[in-house]
């Protein structure tokens, strides 16, 4: 596995890899309570989704990675593999462009994404009352309950923002900005990470994030996955295609 450690060319890049921990964000909340709210339809999607069991999912899935930054960009194609036993394993299929931005950040992102896990650091990063104050706020024209998003401690694997649910409180998207930078480096980073039903559970398709960099302008990542199987089961390809869920 990859030294974390990084030259002074790579410290400008080094916020791509404080959204490993993003990656791993739980779509469904360890089970836990929350203060009571006025009965608003937004509060309500708000209290089903506070009152869902965490429930961890085995996958397979393909993921295209893309980042720039720095005047370079880069690509990789991979195949994840992730297990309750074996953690998260992966194998490049395809790669291309910088071969800076492909070792020292997305071979990076990926390999700390596998630390997190082994380390059974999920709960330090869940959507949950233990890390954020949620409130409601309103219903948005698309139907989704928009609740806000405040984490309880300055960190830069938690988001100040806003997440979306349907109105069984099933997550679709999470939107905003990390409560702490990763470095000097960085002046802000905005994370949108969208989720879709699959093989009738929700689960992560996508991410992006950019960030403006002092002195260097900004710098971007995109992350998606087309899964094979979950739970163990097969995903039929037309259930497993990627679509746009930013609103």
């Amino acid at each position: 596995m990859r030294s974390s450690s990084a030259s002074a060319d790579t410290r400008p890049l080094i916020w791509l890899r404080a959204v490993a921990a993003i990656a791993v964000t739980t779509p469904l909340v360890l089970r836990t309570s929350a203060a009571d709210v006025p009965e608003t339809a937004a509060a309500a999607a708000m209290q089903r989704f506070l009152s869902r069991a965490a429930v961890t999912h085995e996958y397979r899935a393909s993921r295209r990675l893309e980042a720039s930054g720095h005047g370079l960009r880069a690509w990789l194609d991979v195949d994840t593999d992730f297990t309750r036993t074996s953690g998260l394993r992966y194998a490049v299929t395809a790669e291309g462009g910088s071969g800076y931005i492909r070792s020292r950040v997305l071979r990076s992102l990926l390999d700390e994404e596998q630390r997190l896990i082994a380390r059974g650091d999920q709960a330090s990063v869940a959507l949950s009352t233990d890390n954020y104050e949620f409130t409601p706020e309103r219903i948005g024209e698309d139907g989704l309950a928009v609740v806000g998003l405040a984490p309880r401690r300055k960190d830069r694997s938690l988001v100040a923002g806003q997440i979306f649910l349907t109105a069984d409180g099933e997550l679709v998207r999470l939107e905003g900005r990390l409560a702490k930078n990763p470095s000097f480096w960085t002046s802000r980073v905005d994370v949108v990470r969208s989720y879709r039903r699959i093989a009738g559970v929700p689960m992560p398709v996508s991410l992006e994030t950019t960030a403006q960099l002092r002195l260097f302008g900004s710098s971007a990542l995109r992350m998606t996955y087309r899964y094979s199987h979950v739970d163990e089961q097969p995903v039929d390809d037309s259930a497993a295609e990627i679509s746009d869920r930013r609103r």
